[in-house]
């Protein structure tokens, strides 16, 4: 068995950030691991998204995996070849050297959009405005302009690979539908939900077509296995006014805390980056144990 509570133990979380992701738990991972049973067997994140909470963790056994392949793929590369991730980013941060920097993003974003890749994907969440991937639901296509300050030097970027591989050396990526993932879990194991948020994530990938009502099922499942499981989903949003109204089934969760995650980085690019002190959000943090 692996041990949990991080805090218990120092387990820190690590030093940046290795993908820019809408919902990005890097800030408040800790808090959330601090959760996690004391011991468990094999650790999943079937909503893998920027990894932040598993890395955090750094399990000695994990399966993370999403349904988005050029995202897994960053995630199998930076295990079994961090070198080419590296290079990868140098590569396309050469590009902004050469040229206008939003010209230069147009091209990649345009280059991704005709043939989606793990290579262009990695450069394009670390430089789109805001770390916000959005794409359109119409055709698919990436649709999040520039940011407007320079990204990370390839430098940085590469002691950022080195950190993250060594935190998920010992885990497994594939390209899973969640409940295909969650239903290896077995007796003993913990699973991390961190879905699509149900009521602001409609212009995301996947989260248009996202039935909140399947996870449970998928989540009662497992609590009847005796697998553990933690579920982040929407609590409360404009400085906790506002508690979100989900059909959370009486008596599938067993406990249920909140965690501050700040100022919403959706709303902020929605309203083309003004400050929003009204716009403070909570994860509601759903527990079966």
């Amino acid at each position: 068995m692996q041990l949990g509570l991080f805090q218990a133990y120092g387990i820190e979380a690590p030093k940046g950030q290795l993908l820019k992701w809408i919902g990005n738990k890097q800030r408040f991972a800790a808090e959330i691991v601090s959760w996690f049973p004391r011991e468990f067997g094999r650790y999943f994140e079937p909503f893998l998204g920027s990894g932040a909470v598993l890395a955090t963790l750094s399990p000695s056994q994990g399966l993370g995996s999403d349904i988005f392949r050029p995202l897994v793929e960053i995630w199998q590369t930076l295990v079994m070849t961090p070198d080419t991730v590296k290079a990868w980013y140098e590569s396309r941060w050469n590009r902004l050297l050469q040229q206008d920097q939003v010209a230069a993003y147009e091209e990649i974003k345009a280059q991704y959009n005709v043939s989606p890749n793990a290579a262009d994907l990695l450069f394009l969440c670390r430089s789109c405005y805001g770390g916000v991937i959005r794409f359109r639901q119409s055709d698919g296509f990436m649709s999040t302009p520039c940011g407007v300050h320079r990204p990370i030097s390839p430098k940085s970027f590469a002691q950022r690979v080195d950190e993250w591989h060594e935190r998920v050396s010992h885990c497994q990526f594939e390209l899973l539908d969640y409940r295909e993932a969650m239903d290896r879990a077995r007796r003993g194991d913990l699973v991390y939900c961190d879905p699509p948020y149900h009521h602001s994530q409609s212009i995301l990938y996947g989260a248009q077509s996202f039935d909140l009502e399947d996870l449970f099922e998928t989540i009662a499942r497992c609590k009847d296995r005796g697998v553990f499981v933690a579920l982040s989903i929407d609590g409360r949003k404009k400085t906790g006014d506002v508690a979100c109204d989900l059909p959370i089934p009486e008596g599938l969760f067993e406990r249920e805390v909140f965690v501050s995650c700040g100022r919403s980085m959706l709303r902020r690019f929605q309203m083309n980056g003004k400050t929003l002190e009204a716009e403070e959000v909570a994860d509601r943090l759903l527990l079966t144990y």
